[in-house]
């Protein structure tokens, strides 16, 4: 199984000489590990170039079932830990920017508190990159809209409002709540939903088309260009929490609503930490804000 962890780290860090340092191992001995394992499998698994280090094509075919198998045997490791007590593990995350950013520091905090040696790997992406990813086992679970990502199971913990977001200086600021179509005849800044828009499927339930001009994936791209004059957007209600934007936020008529839901495969086959985790998120979902 080392040598396996070894390919692993390998291709994480693009680097042989990365990889072997972070595991402390010298890089001779990380080189025959993969020798080692390319003769076992009769295949080169490995190739090195100018931008790092690559899987072949060959391993490209073979690399899912190497990180299938790494899983398994990380839950088993960690089932072998849950019964002395979660001593160690490693939760896996994929989550859209807002959550990542206002909800889960805290949280991660608060659950090492009580498993202090539990490790968190997190990744940031739009829906459709975090169902691939859940999908691929990239990650245990993902933390996203449950109107996406048909055939996995979902949790919802929380329910935010998305929010129209306007210049400081923009005619529509007077009003307490912007209707929708009043939204259609401005340059609408679109943040990247990577196969679904809570924005753009409130426009189609109302039988309106905005006027998409910019396609952005990050949400303080999108507060700065809003700053800026270049259009309006609708965002989640928490983007505009923490930031010193000089943008305005409005409830939209109709209200438009994410729910935001723990998105998986099957629970009982996620490493025990990460089930553990999951189990703390909903117990916390109401001091979620």
């Amino acid at each position: 199984m080392n040598h396996l962890l070894v390919l692993e780290k390998i291709l994480q860090m693009n680097s042989f000489t990365k990889a072997a340092k972070a595991l402390g191992y010298t890089q001779s001995s990380v080189s025959q590990m993969v020798a080692s394992l390319e003769n076992e499998f009769g295949i080169q698994l490995l190739k090195r170039s100018r931008q790092g280090v690559q899987l072949t094509p060959e391993g490209e075919k073979l690399y899912p079932y190497i990180e299938r198998s790494l899983r398994q045997y990380q839950i088993l490791q960690e089932t072998a830990g849950a019964i002395r007590g979660l001593e160690t593990g490693t939760v896996r995350i994929g989550a859209i920017t807002s959550v990542s950013c206002y909800w889960l520091p805290d949280l991660f905090k608060r659950f090492q508190e009580r498993y202090p040696a539990i490790e968190f790997v997190l990744h940031q992406g739009d829906y459709g990159t975090i169902v691939n990813w859940i999908q691929d086992g990239t990650v245990d679970f993902g933390l996203m809209t449950a109107d996406y990502g048909d055939g996995l199971a979902k949790r919802v913990i929380h329910t935010t409002e998305m929010k129209a977001f306007l210049p400081a200086n923009h005619p529509l600021v007077k009003l307490d709540r912007v209707p929708i179509e009043s939204l259609t005849a401005e340059p609408f800044i679109l943040v990247e939903g990577g196969g679904y828009s809570e924005p753009l499927e409130a426009f189609r339930k109302a039988g309106l088309t905005p006027n998409v001009r910019y396609r952005i994936q990050d949400d303080y791209t999108i507060m700065a260009m809003v700053e800026a004059g270049l259009g309006i957007s609708m965002l989640s209600e928490l983007v505009a929490s923490r930031t010193n934007f000089n943008v305005v936020t409005k409830s939209v008529l109709p209200q438009v609503k994410r729910p935001v839901a723990i998105a998986y495969r099957e629970k009982e086959a996620l490493p025990i930490a990460s089930q553990y985790f999951m189990d703390f998120l909903t117990a916390n979902q109401q001091e979620l804000i």
